[in-house]
């Protein structure tokens, strides 16, 4: 057993070598999940082109619709300073100019984003965006995302747009295509309705503010500000529909309206000269992420004649059957009269849509209790067969139909084409007459393009699976192809998220995955020897102790598990999981991949070695300056040989971390990785999302960090780098998996040359606190030494971050094609925001170190 003896030196601040890094072109993909995996809240369709339209989610982003029913992403772009782009609170396309696109972007009214928001304006389809910022924060992943849609162009004056702001901001307008806004003063409501009082994270104690903007074109003429405006706002027992018939100049509260519920979505049916709006108790989709209580559990229907200024109550059930509120609204413009409305959150025994041919006056559903249970419908999802079985699903309480379904939609141009998001996926069919006929429709899984997952953990073994995911919302994957979307989830214990993921680094088949439910979902710890094949439960993890990170022994009989809330505990041979002590309870962990039985960790400046299978820890080295370790990767054939990524940069061990070298240029490291050599038999190549020489992005280094390339672009940016984790392929040089908050997995691939190398290895004497070790053991011996640095390549850099303004690089995802525009901009300080999007049970957080 080794002894480890502390001596403290001199502490030398260390003073970085200030490089430009040189690039390498790289071919990026996203590994394919299929199915979306997330909330999807708002679709739109352009009324006046045929097939245009768009879809947003809450933490992925947009996208826009192609002809084969699949998605292409709109902003791949969004990278470390613009990651609340990836927030999508309201998106509105122009109908006079169509190639003109609004998206209205922040992702947390709260402190968890310290950047206002912005409506990002693009002329050319979303394929570049320019952005207006506004003088407030927007929510794409807050309570009321989605409700809307909140931003809106006159369908007669495409020069004016208006806004509904949250947190009390009002209602907002624009005269020059959103480049300039100022507030509506006389819009009487900026919202009352606040999910709970009682948060006190900002989270859940904001005012939702305006629901919903919807012009009634009719009203006007071409080429004039259209003069009768609906405006609904989150308020519960007081007036919360608004008209104005004078471009918005004055607004009145509608006479007769329903104050007892919140209006979700208010839909015009131009022929008919009916507005019909969908009503729910709550905002939501949950309140509460700690238990997923959902809200939604009551509501209505209303149609509002506009021409008799009359209300009618038009829901499709009542009673005994109405225990749920209503989201998603669609009229059929070719066929006035039929209207479609989706019961927001209907849990047993699935979710519901209503559909009706004559006004509201009767209506059919999607499945009916009639001599039995009875579904109309037929089910394809070939397209995602994780969802589930590619059939009609019997089982109550399953959920086929989907859960948190605020947006639906029918082609404007198509009476048989339709679309609505869920928590989970798009749904979508091109038969909806048949339901009129037959009352049977196609309902296919159409979310292709659509990668909304936030990735938690990937691991990349040396055989086996390509990739293993750990995933929130939709649990992981074992990949076996990174082009096809896998067939099922993770199973046996089957959990809503993954915690992380590890695996052996001599019996790679040999996997652990943690959990972050409790024990209505079993146990917590997992352990596969098939490669994620097949799946137990580790019966010595407690009950509802969840969460963390986890590390697995070189030999698979050793589980470490850094615990949410429980302390770092320890488990041989499936025994009881025991706390330890001796490591603190925060700290960063994980095993060699060569030795069994050691294992690291890193806490505050503090590195930690145990020899005896994680039974007890000791204080091995130091991390110089280092107050937050964020990642431990081991090389794979080597004992000892570690890297660490910091909050002051990235350090390299050959020692077991008795001494570290601090890698020059690097200010701060998040996701690192060690994958296959450039070379057969040399060091494994080394990716790392960093800082280095003040760029922020994700490189590669073939020779122990001497040398870097950047290898994302300006089309790639990945979103928020502290957020995201890495993995690289052990059996394919430059071959590395990026997994993003909200954008999926992305894998990329060497397509161009690398630049030459242009710096060797160097000493300095800058060093930081050194520790000096002792042994008693006849195994492994050292002695202290300094702490260096090397240098790293001086060529140009691409890319530039500023603290005062962004360089806005925006680029179409499926070209080589930027354009930039440059906008001011605060990018803000550490930040702390769950990842959920619509996840059905657990929660976790995600930190954003900006």
């Amino acid at each position: 057993m080794l002894k480890f003896g502390i001596l403290k030196c001199l502490v030398v601040a260390t003073i970085p070598l200030v490089h430009a890094v040189n690039s390498q072109s790289y071919t990026w993909k996203n590994v394919k999940i299929g199915g979306g995996g997330g909330f999807v809240p708002g679709i739109v369709f352009n009324p006046t082109e045929k097939g245009l339209a768009y879809a947003r989610t809450d933490i992925g982003g947009a996208y826009k619709l192609n002809a084969d029913n699949s998605w292409t992403p709109l902003l791949d772009f969004v990278d470390n300073a613009r990651w609340n782009y990836w927030g999508v609170d309201a998106i509105a396309t122009d109908p006079i100019t169509t190639s003109r696109l609004y998206l209205a972007t922040g992702m947390y009214t709260n402190s968890w984003d310290p950047n206002n928001g912005q409506i990002l304006i693009s002329t050319d389809y979303g394929s570049t965006f320019t952005p207006s910022l506004l003088p407030f924060k927007v929510g794409g992943n807050m309570p009321g995302r989605g409700l809307g849609e909140r931003l809106v162009v006159d369908p007669n004056d495409n020069a004016i747009l208006f806004f509904g702001a949250r947190s009390g901001h009002g209602l907002w307008k624009s005269t020059n295509y959103g480049v300039n806004w100022s507030q509506v003063t006389t819009f009487p409501s900026v919202g009352t309705y606040i999910p709970d009082a009682t948060d006190t994270t900002g989270y859940n104690n904001d005012i939702i503010g305006i629901s919903w903007v919807t012009f009634d074109k009719s009203s006007g003429t071409s080429g004039s500000a259209t003069p009768r405006i609906f405006v609904g706002v989150a308020n519960i027992n007081s007036s919360n529909i608004y008209v104005s018939t004078n471009g918005g100049s004055s607004w009145s509260a509608v006479a007769g309206q329903n104050t007892t519920y919140l209006p979700h979505k208010g839909v015009i049916s131009p022929s008919e000269q009916a507005l019909y709006v969908s009503y729910s108790n709550g905002a939501g989709p949950p309140i509460s992420y700690a238990n997923y209580q959902y809200d939604g559990t009551l509501g209505s229907v209303a149609r509002y004649s506009i021409a008799n200024g009359t209300w009618k109550d038009i829901t499709p059930v009542s009673g005994s059957n109405l225990y749920f509120g209503f989201g998603g609204v669609a009229v059929d413009l070719q066929k006035p009269g039929t209207i479609m409305v989706a019961a927001l959150n209907s849990w047993w025994p699935d979710g519901q849509i209503f559909r009706s041919t004559d006004s509201g006056t009767t209506w059919t559903s999607l499945w009916a209790w009639a001599s039995d249970y009875t579904k109309y419908y037929s089910y394809n999802d070939s397209l995602a067969p994780w969802i589930g079985p590619n059939y009609v699903d019997m089982t109550q309480g399953d959920l086929q139909i989907g859960w948190m379904m605020e947006s639906l939609v029918i082609d404007p141009f198509d009476s048989n084409h339709w679309l609505y998001g869920t928590g989970e996926t798009i749904y979508g069919g091109r038969d909806l007459l048949n339901w009129d006929s037959k009352h049977n429709v196609t309902i296919n899984s159409w979310a292709d393009g659509i990668e909304e997952t936030s990735v938690q953990g990937l691991i990349a073994p040396p055989s086996g699976p390509l990739l293993l995911s750990a995933l929130g919302d939709v649990e992981g994957f074992a990949h076996t192809s990174l082009t096809t979307p896998p067939t099922t989830e993770y199973t046996n214990p089957k959990w809503s998220t993954c915690a992380d993921i590890d695996y052996a680094g001599l019996n790679p088949a040999d996997i652990v995955r943690i959990g972050t439910g409790d024990s209505s979902t079993g146990k917590q710890v997992a352990l596969s020897y098939n490669s994620g094949s097949s799946w137990s439960q580790h019966y010595g993890a407690a009950d509802n102790v969840s969460g963390g990170k986890v590390a697995i022994s070189a030999d698979g009989t050793t589980i470490l598990w850094r615990t949410s809330a429980n302390g770092v505990q320890v488990s041989a041979n499936q025994a009881t999981f025991t706390t330890i002590s001796s490591l603190p309870s925060t700290a960063v962990i994980a095993s060699d991949k060569k030795t069994a039985g050691i294992f690291y960790g890193a806490s505050g400046s503090s590195f930690y070695v145990s020899t005896n299978n994680g039974n007890t820890f000791s204080v091995n080295g130091s991390l110089g300056s280092s107050s937050s370790p964020v990642k431990i990767v081991v090389h794979p054939n080597v004992t000892g040989d570690i890297w660490v990524s910091t909050d002051t940069g990235l350090y390299h061990s050959t020692n077991s971390g008795a001494a570290f070298t601090a890698i020059s240029g690097i200010s701060q490291a998040w996701a690192i990785a060690l994958g296959a050599p450039a070379t057969s038999g040399g060091y494994p190549a080394l990716f790392a999302a960093a800082n280095i020489s003040s760029t922020v992005g994700y490189f590669r280094s073939d020779d122990q960090g001497v040398n870097w390339v950047q290898i994302n672009d300006a089309s790639h940016g990945f979103g928020a780098a502290s957020a995201n984790v890495i993995a690289a392929d052990l059996r394919t040089y430059g071959r590395v998996y990026i997994g993003t908050n909200g954008r999926g997995i992305f894998y990329g691939d060497v397509s161009g040359t690398a630049p030459a190398n242009t710096a060797t290895a160097t000493s300095s004497s800058a060093s930081s606190t050194t520790t000096s070790k002792t042994s008693s053991s006849s195994t492994t011996s050292s002695s202290t030494t300094s702490t260096t640095t090397k240098s790293t390549t001086s060529v140009s850099s691409t890319t530039t971050k500023s603290t005062t303004s962004v360089s806005s690089t925006t680029t179409h995802s499926t070209t080589t094609t930027t354009s930039t525009s440059t906008a001011s901009t605060a990018t803000g300080s550490a930040a702390a925001g769950y990842g959920q999007c619509g996840g059905m049970s657990q929660h976790w957080y995600r930190t954003y170190i900006i």
